[in-house]
């Protein structure tokens, strides 16, 4: 497959661009970017112009910022290409929709990503899961910021989700693994007074009859934390290190090496050949719920 890469920052660099060069399905052969080139791959500075350019494309896999992209994705579907998008998949609910819509009038696969789906031991917790009750959830997830998003002042910007970028992982994880729907019950929002996303929060869920308690940071120093632990009528599940390491009553620990992107791209070409698409907004949903009815604080502002 014929692929154009747009956005050619830090998670590019260090995830697709790897996953891409190990694939021998894939072909790079354009990126699209502002300020970043590919050594020995033709760039250009936008979407369009990729296309228009390098008409030979098959599919383009968005790793541009939430927050207008969905222009960037239109562009693309409306060129007939497949079209994987990075997490979060874009700013709003309602864009995604559309995006579905068109990619379905268009004949193309549409995937939204979710990377730490793909994470070692996440879908046997999930099969563990599958015929126990459901007791009690409690998610921690709390990242260093300056380590991860160093200097990306998009992430703390309207449209950047901000704590929730990374906390959106742990609720694409509890939406696969957990048996029944989540809920969100409750949130709050820290945010920065030179800020307009928050840096830390607070949200209360359910699923089933089961309260769900989840934590995330992005102040957080020292080892990273993205731990989720489920009480069930048969012992406690803990799944930790992104979803990499789990723990089951009974048994020694498992854990396996990150191949989330590889894994990822494997699954964006077995949709292309079989002429469908990924869509699950769940966890986006569940963030948008959360801004719609948080309580908000104000907080000591914040700079990198």
């Amino acid at each position: 497959m014929r692929i154009g890469l747009v956005g050619i920052g830090k998670i590019a660099r260090d995830q697709h661009l790897p996953a891409l060069a190990a694939d021998a399905g894939y072909e790079l052969v354009a990126t699209a970017s502002r300020h970043g080139r590919v050594d020995g791959v033709d760039g250009y500075g936008s979407v369009a112009e990729m296309l228009a350019a390098r008409p030979e494309i098959d599919a383009v896999s968005l790793c541009t910022p939430p927050d207008g992209r969905f222009e960037q994705a239109m562009t693309v579907l409306q060129a007939g290409k497949h079209l994987m998008l990075e997490k979060p998949p874009a700013a709003t609910v309602s864009e995604i929709e559309a995006l579905a819509q068109m990619a379905r009038a268009a004949g193309v696969t549409l995937f939204t990503t979710w990377h730490s789906r793909e994470a070692a031991e996440v879908d046997a917790a999930r099969d563990w899961l599958a015929d126990k009750r459901i007791d009690a959830v409690h998610i921690r997830w709390k990242e260093d910021i300056r380590q991860w998003h160093p200097g990306q002042d998009w992430i703390l910007a309207v449209g950047g989700f901000g704590v929730f970028d990374p906390g959106i992982n742990a609720l694409s994880i509890a939406t696969r693994i957990l048996p029944e729907p989540l809920i969100l019950v409750g949130a709050r929002l820290a945010v920065p007074s030179n800020r307009a996303c928050p840096i830390a929060a607070s949200i209360a869920l359910r699923t089933g009859a089961a309260p769900v308690d989840a934590k995330f940071d992005f102040l957080q120093t020292g080892e990273q934390t993205w731990d989720i632990e489920v009480e069930t009528d048969c012992g406690a599940l803990y799944l930790s290190q992104g979803g990499s390491r789990l723990e089951l009553p009974g048994a020694p620990p498992m854990s396996g090496p990150n191949a989330e992107y590889p894994r990822l791209y494997r699954h964006f070409a077995g949709l292309v050949a079989r002429g469908e698409s990924d869509v699950d907004l769940r966890p986006l949903q569940l963030v948008a719920d959360a801004f719609l009815i948080a309580e908000r604080q104000m907080v000591e502002p914040f700079e990198f």
